[in-house]
């Protein structure tokens, strides 16, 4: 077992790592084999208030140094990040259940957002602005917000942490990050150990290993964070958003989705069966982009069906550590009873299982449904697991308001063998993201991230990266005298 696990099981406060003095610990459970990774003493509101102002003294400065001072802490992030690449594989295995193929991705855009992190503490650039008043010069500065909240997901946690922490740090805040507390080590202490190693000065970022049941709304809440990042359920952002309101907070919020995977008539069928299987089952399904339905042309829906289970049968269930295996353990037992009960669920309704896989523990196998009533509420709603639903439908404008019909709009695909006609496609459907031959599963460093509808609020990645985590400051210079009228 990674070392990970006895030595960051702890707070990370103002550049001290030290227990929590709450009165119950967070265990820390790798989701495959039960095994107990580590007890965590939770994190109480007292200690939510020490990071936030260790953040708040600690950002002035930071704010004020060089941003290419700044850059270089990064710089060696990134080469800690490689050099222990192993390790952290490792601990995401033994974490988040997550197959050698899922560690891999995730690092490598880890990689990729911190080299564009490099770059973004370089980014902000200012502006004069005419004014019609003769002798005025009006300056435009971006500045950091101050401080930033960051609450992180149990999927891609380290992915995720970074990609709200890293900006937020180059750009010249300081940051208090909240791992879900499946993901205490990988998401959060992990996370820290990185940047502390790469010199980071302490109290610029914190880490808060706690639950809600103990802090109740006080990381939202707390007057010293003027941004919150969350990135999670739509249910819990929409509560993040009325507190965050509330207390004149912005949020940047990266909810849920319920992509839809379109295969139309023209489509290459063996190419778009790879990138549906993929869409579906990386990761177990736990991703807020993954194909919850795939949309099939009824003229080629049973030729594109049939290569679609044979495909989905021979997917490797079973030990994340194990490199062939492809669908590992779902994050814990809850998730794993949801996934099963949605299944017996649709087919209560009246839905075929192509593919009925069982559950075991926390491993849930591949389901594969049709005949999904046209109103089962199953086909509106995410799915955070490893369960595809098929729908045929007759024509574009039929897909179209199929691909529409659900509250969510974040990601999704089209394949089609006229890149035009996909591109048509999909400026129709209302999603942030949408990707034309190729999966629904896609982050890239300098592309405006983020959902419509009930899929969130704001953008994260690059320029966008920037207008979330800093505010624009007017400075007006008279050069000559204003006159004023008495």
């Amino acid at each position: 077992m990674s070392s990970y696990f006895t030595d960051l099981a702890q707070q990370y406060i103002d550049g001290e790592w030290r227990p929590g003095t709450g009165s119950w610990d967070i265990i820390d459970f790798n989701p495959y084999d039960g095994e107990k990774l580590a007890s965590i003493t939770i994190a109480t509101v007292d200690e939510v208030d020490e990071a936030y102002r260790a953040a708040e003294r600690a950002q002035k400065a930071w704010g004020a140094t060089n941003a290419y001072t700044r850059r270089a802490v990064f710089e060696k992030a990134l080469r800690i990040i490689e050099e222990r690449e192993a390790e952290i594989t490792e601990a995401i295995i033994a974490e988040l259940g997550g197959t050698h193929l899922k560690a891999g991705f995730e690092l490598h855009l880890a990689k990729e957002f911190l080299r564009e992190s490099v770059q973004l503490a370089l980014r902000p650039e200012g502006k004069i602005l005419p004014s019609p008043t003769d002798g005025k010069e009006n300056r435009l500065y971006k500045v950091p917000v101050g401080v930033v909240g960051v609450i992180s997901p149990f999927n891609f946690p380290f992915l995720l942490s970074l990609k709200s922490v890293a900006p937020a740090l180059a750009l010249g805040n300081a940051v208090v990050l909240k791992p879900h507390q499946n993901t205490p080590i990988v998401g959060g202490s992990l996370v820290a150990k990185v940047f502390e190693d790469a010199g980071l000065p302490g109290g610029l970022l914190n880490v808060v290993i706690t639950d809600i049941a103990e802090i109740g709304d006080a990381f939202i809440e707390h007057p010293v964070p003027k941004v919150i990042s969350f990135t999670g359920s739509d249910k819990v952002g929409r509560h993040v958003a009325t507190v965050c309101a509330a207390n004149f907070k912005r949020s940047v919020l990266e909810l849920g989705g319920n992509s839809a995977f379109v295969v139309l008539d023209d489509a290459d069928l063996d190419y778009a069966v790879d990138a549906a299987v993929f869409s579906r089952y990386v990761h177990q399904g736990q991703v807020c982009m993954a194909a919850n339905r795939i949309l099939v042309d009824r003229s080629i829906e049973a030729e594109f069906t049939e290569k679609f289970v044979a495909k989905v049968r021979k997917l490797k269930v079973g030990d994340p550590s194990d490199p062939q295996t492809i669908i590992g353990p779902v994050i814990n037992s809850s998730q794993a009873d949801a996934i099963s009960g949605a299944v017996e669920q649709a087919i209560a309704e009246g839905a075929t299982a192509l593919v009925h896989g069982t559950t075991t523990d926390n491993l849930v196998e591949p389901s594969v449904l049709t005949d999904v009533p046209a109103d089962s509420a199953l086909l509106r709603q995410e799915i955070f697991g490893p369960v595809a639903f098929l729908i045929p439908f007759d024509g574009e404008e039929e897909a179209v308001r199929i691909a529409n019909d659900t509250p969510y709009g974040l990601s999704g695909a089209v394949h089609t063998g006229d890149i035009e006609r996909g591109v048509n496609f999909a400026k129709q459907i209302d999603t942030g993201m949408f990707h034309v031959n190729d999966g629904t599963v896609h982050d890239e460093p300098l592309v405006p991230f983020g959902g419509e509808k009930h899929s969130g609020i704001g953008r994260l990645n690059g320029e966008t990266a920037v207008d979330s985590f800093t505010t624009q400051k007017w400075i007006s210079v008279q050069h000559g005298r204003s006159y004023f009228p008495f």
